[in-house]
């Protein structure tokens, strides 16, 4: 049996008097990509900040490793190898790309494994190469999404959650996007994806969750959950 790196226990979330998240449970073990699918307003983005302990639960627990992070903050799941490209990016917009490559890489003293990583995520997205002196803030939206995945990859994740690396993009930068998710993996390091493009999701995942409402109503193998007609129905227009 592969081992759980990260478990979701009756997770609950809420804004205000509003309950975001109902009580959500899953796990992701070691040497998988999952994907977390559901429609917009789901509770995909609340559920991926409790994790990363932007947001407080309500109720429930989340283990890393076989530990509680309860109440851990993003900087201190960074240093244990718990990182996350967030929706919307999120980039430093007044530093330049070379800059926010080693802002990824804050935990880390190694120098020379440092720039070798630069030098990685360079050969991954070449054009971040060709603007490495260039603001972040006037690059385009799917250069941005390549220089999030760069910065934290940077930290050398153990696990890496994505939180809807597709949204906004051209079909094509679409495509590059979910050539790299599946690099990624292949190299090595255990994925959390949410996405709303289901389709694309599970047709990469081992294993998927379907989300709604703020509550998980399916899992299962995500190759299976692709041809599931209620899926198909809800998810992929048919």
């Amino acid at each position: 049996m592969s081992k759980v790196l990260l478990k979701v226990s009756g997770v609950k979330v809420a804004y205000g008097g509003i309950q975001a998240v109902k009580g959500v449970d899953f796990e992701v073990c070691e040497g998988e990509l999952v994907s977390l699918i559901g429609s917009n307003g789901a509770g995909k983005t609340t559920t991926m900040k409790a994790i990363t302990g932007s947001l407080p639960l309500a109720g429930g627990e989340i283990e890393y490793l076989g530990r509680s992070i309860k109440g851990r903050g993003p900087w201190e799941l960074v240093k244990e190898g718990l990182a996350m490209v967030p929706e919307g990016r999120g980039v430093f917009t007044r530093m330049t790309i070379a800059e926010n490559l080693l802002m990824g890489a804050h935990i880390r003293k190694d120098k020379p494994g440092i720039a070798a990583d630069i030098e990685k995520v360079f050969a991954t997205f070449p054009r971040l190469k060709e603007r490495r002196e260039q603001l972040a803030g006037t690059l385009s939206g799917g250069e941005q999404q390549m220089l999030a995945m760069g910065r934290a990859l940077m930290s050398r994740p153990k696990v890496l959650l994505m939180d809807e690396p597709s949204m906004g993009l051209s079909p094509i930068m679409v495509d590059k996007i979910f050539d790299v998710v599946r690099d990624v993996y292949a190299q090595g390091v255990t994925v959390l994806l949410v996405e709303q493009n289901a389709a694309r999701a599970l047709q990469i995942a081992n294993r998927g969750y379907v989300m709604e409402s703020g509550l998980i109503t399916m899992s299962g193998d995500a190759k299976q959950m692709l041809n599931d007609p209620k899926v198909r129905a809800a998810y992929l227009g048919e």
